[in-house]
C-alpha cells in the first residue's frame, strides 16, 4: 500500500541533508555557480527564498511521494538500494530536462565536467537517505 505521508517525510528529510551539503559546497568555495535553488529562482524570475521554497516542495513532494507511489516497482533489493536507483532517476531527470531549462546545458556542461558528477554524487546520497527514512517510518494504514 502507498503511504504518501511516509514518502513526504522521507523526501523533506533526504532535502534537508541534501540542501546542507549543497551549501556546504557552496561555502567551500567548490562549484558555487552550481546553486539550484538560486537556478530555480532565477527561472521563475523570484527570489532566491521562493527558490528554497520550491526546492524543498520537488524533494518532499515530487520526489518523496513519488518514491512512496513507485516503491514496489523500483528495483533493489533494500529500501536504501531503492533510493539510491530513484535518486540516480531524479538526477538523470534534471540532467535532461532541468538543466537546460536553466541555462545550464544538457547534463549542466556549461559548469564544467564535474557538474553531473557532482549533483550524481548529491542524488545518490539524496536516494539513499530516501530509502532509509522511509524503511525507518512505520508503516500505517
Amino acid at each position: 500500500m502507498t503511504n504518501l505521508k511516509n514518502g513526504f517525510v522521507a523526501g523533506f528529510a533526504a532535502t534537508v541533508v541534501l540542501s546542507v551539503l549543497m551549501v556546504i559546497k557552496g561555502m567551500m568555495g567548490v562549484m558555487p555557480e552550481l546553486d539550484v535553488a538560486a537556478m530555480i529562482a532565477t527561472m521563475m524570475g523570484a527570489s532566491i527564498i521562493v527558490g528554497w521554497i520550491v526546492h524543498f516542495m520537488i524533494g518532499t513532494l515530487a520526489w518523496g511521494g513519488g518514491f512512496a507511489v513507485l516503491y514496489d516497482m523500483i528495483p533493489g533489493s533494500s529500501a536504501v538500494m531503492k533510493g539510491i536507483v530513484f535518486g540516480i532517476a531524479a538526477w538523470l531527470g534534471m540532467m535532461i530536462v532541468v538543466m537546460p531549462m536553466a541555462g545550464a546545458g544538457f547534463f549542466g556542461m556549461n559548469f564544467g565536467v564535474m557538474a553531473p558528477v557532482m549533483t550524481l554524487v548529491l542524488h545518490i546520497i539524496f536516494g539513499a537517505v530516501l530509502g532509509k527514512v522511509y524503511a525507518a517510518m512505520p508503516a500505517t494504514a
